[in-house]
């Protein structure tokens, strides 16, 4: 059965091309259009692929992050800020932050003492942060002198 289908398919497209009337037109037409078929198929597909190489070049480029310059103290109090008030548990308006030649102060009073070694680990890994001296307490403790 597919055998038949095949060759009424092939007897089909015989007869739309040597048709007497519009059969030479036909065969023009096809020799025009299956070139520029082929070329733009084959440009396409070469675009395809400059397009993954850059896109391949780039992501090996910035596979780690550039270092950056260190930032000045007010911005490197504002980065560690908003790293370590992300949590809604940290009493934002009960702890300080001063910075100063990449040296990090945390002052203040926290309800937990798991709190204060957490947000002296997390002010550790801003980046620009070279020391943090750590200030914090609990209340009904003594605050820490320098």
């Amino acid at each position: 059965m597919f055998r038949f289908l095949r060759y009424v398919g092939l007897g089909a497209l015989i007869a739309y091309y040597f048709d007497p009337d519009n059969g030479h037109r036909r065969r023009a037409l096809a020799r025009e259009r299956i070139p520029a078929l082929l070329r733009r198929s084959s440009e396409k597909a070469g675009h395809a692929v400059t397009s993954e190489v850059k896109a391949t070049k780039a992501k090996v480029a910035h596979r780690k992050e550039a270092e950056k310059p260190q930032p000045d103290d007010v911005t490197l109090a504002r980065k560690v800020e908003t790293e370590i008030f992300r949590d809604a548990e940290v009493p934002k308006g009960q702890i300080n932050v001063n910075a100063e030649n990449g040296k990090v102060v945390l002052r203040g009073e926290v309800e937990k003492p798991a709190l204060i070694k957490d947000l002296e680990k997390r002010t550790r890994k801003v980046q620009g942060v070279r020391e943090v001296e750590n200030l914090l307490h609990t209340p009904g403790s003594a605050a820490p002198a320098k």
